[in-house]
């Protein structure tokens, strides 16, 4: 009895992280940061979700423009293109590479800097995951898809407490948002299932 109570744990907690892979919500996974959260690109300005009482970063755009007057990942073989390429295929080690490239050759690309940290997450770097979100914070301000990030990234080191902080931060801040919704009801699954299973 004792060792099926132990295999149905290891199998239920080994569904649970496959959940946590396959339903979580990272900009990178997306083609573009702002296509993730229902806004289209406009010519020449990545738009973003900006959060309602950050009204003076309204305006603000991820991505830099390259010498040549395109945002970095308009190109199809531009490094961040490249790693949103690896990133949706599920080869985060690969990603990492080019998003590391990516801020390297252009340091205040905030959405760059926010694809680095999703990669590092994935390949369980959250030390540098943090950096990389900091950095996120500091060029683009305290905005949604950050936070959104930010929570998945706590949901996936088991820190609730603080994923649920950042969740709902951003759920306050958009609400009804789909992608913030869907990580809230993930973390809310696995902290039910951790539950049952104690």
């Amino acid at each position: 009895m004792r060792h099926g109570l132990s295999r149905l744990v290891s199998v239920t907690v080994l569904v649970m992280g496959a959940g946590l892979m396959l339903a979580g919500c990272n900009a990178a996974s997306n083609t573009s940061l702002s296509d993730s959260f229902g806004l289209k690109d406009t010519p020449g300005a990545a738009a973003f979700a900006a959060a309602p009482d950050d009204a003076a970063s309204q305006t603000a755009a991820f991505g830099e423009p390259t010498p040549e007057g395109a945002l970095l990942g308009a190109d199809a073989g531009d490094d961040l293109s490249t790693g949103k390429a690896y990133f949706r295929s599920g080869n985060y080690g690969m990603a990492e590479r080019y998003f590391r490239r990516a801020v390297e050759q252009h340091p205040t690309d905030a959405e760059a800097w926010l694809d680095l940290a999703a990669s590092y997450d994935h390949v369980k770097r959250f030390d540098l995951a943090d950096r990389a979100y900091a950095q996120a914070i500091k060029l683009a301000g305290v905005k949604v898809e950050i936070l959104n990030n930010q929570g998945y990234s706590y949901m996936l080191r088991g820190d609730n407490a603080r994923a649920y902080e950042k969740l709902n931060e951003a759920l306050r801040r958009a609400p009804g948002n789909p992608y913030v919704m869907s990580n809230l009801r993930l973390l809310q699954a696995s902290a039910a299932q951790s539950k049952a299973i104690e």
